[in-house]
């Protein structure tokens, strides 16, 4: 069962688990089709996706109406989009912008470019775990394929568990990437919806303490 955090008559906010696939897979249903299965009477359209191994909220319309709504809200980043994420590296800054093109690379990789034609707009804060990891709070301001795990790479800090730009590594016991928080206005009303990583070792106990605090990082 998919679990929802959230139901409207126009949308339904749910909760992914990191690696589990968007779509279908030779692994077997993926996210979408489960979440079909509780909702047989209606048709369903994802407002936008996650990865196969980062885990947290998704945005789901119920009718083509919100579909198209929604959709317009995200286009001109109106849904404002939150992420957590770990690395064992430190990044070449503490925090700031990462903007550039993105092209595609070898074996299923992106890579950013410093072309600014049509580019990917990431914003990040990062601050240091007790653990000797850093822990990031992210901000996307476009909706690019790898975007935070191509932005976090060309800083030195890959997401940790990254099986696709971070070196293996046998202790890693998930990718540490997860859509934390969206914040949106719809039909007049203001949704601001958080959820905190479910899994992940290395992911702070207090985190929704420290997340709650007034000295938590602020967002341009």
């Amino acid at each position: 069962m998919v679990e929802i955090l959230r139901e409207t008559e126009d949308f339904l906010v749910c909760y992914k688990e990191e690696n589990l696939d968007f779509h279908n897979s030779d692994e077997g249903p993926g996210f979408f089709s489960l979440l079909k299965e509780q909702y047989p009477k209606e048709t369903l359209y994802p407002v936008h996706r996650l990865d196969k191994p980062t885990s947290g909220l998704i945005l789901v319309a119920r009718n083509r109406a919100a579909a198209s709504g929604l959709g317009t809200l995200l286009s001109s980043s109106e849904i404002e989009k939150y992420y957590l994420a770990i690395s064992d590296k430190k990044p070449k800054k503490k925090q700031g912008w990462v903007v550039g093109d993105m092209q595609r690379s070898r074996r299923g990789q992106w890579i950013l470019t410093r072309n600014k034609d049509n580019p990917s707009r990431t914003y990040f804060i990062s601050v240091p775990l007790q653990t000797g990891y850093r822990l990031f709070f992210v901000r996307i301001y476009t909706g690019k394929t790898h975007q935070i795990r191509v932005a976090l790479k060309s800083q030195g800090a890959p997401v940790w568990g990254d099986p696709l730009y971070h070196i293996p590594d046998p202790k890693a016991d998930r990718m540490y990437l997860h859509s934390w928080k969206l914040q949106f206005t719809w039909r007049g009303i203001v949704y601001d919806l958080e959820c905190l990583p479910r899994s992940g070792r290395l992911f702070p106990e207090d985190l929704g303490a420290f997340l709650e605090d007034p000295s938590c990082p602020v967002f341009p």
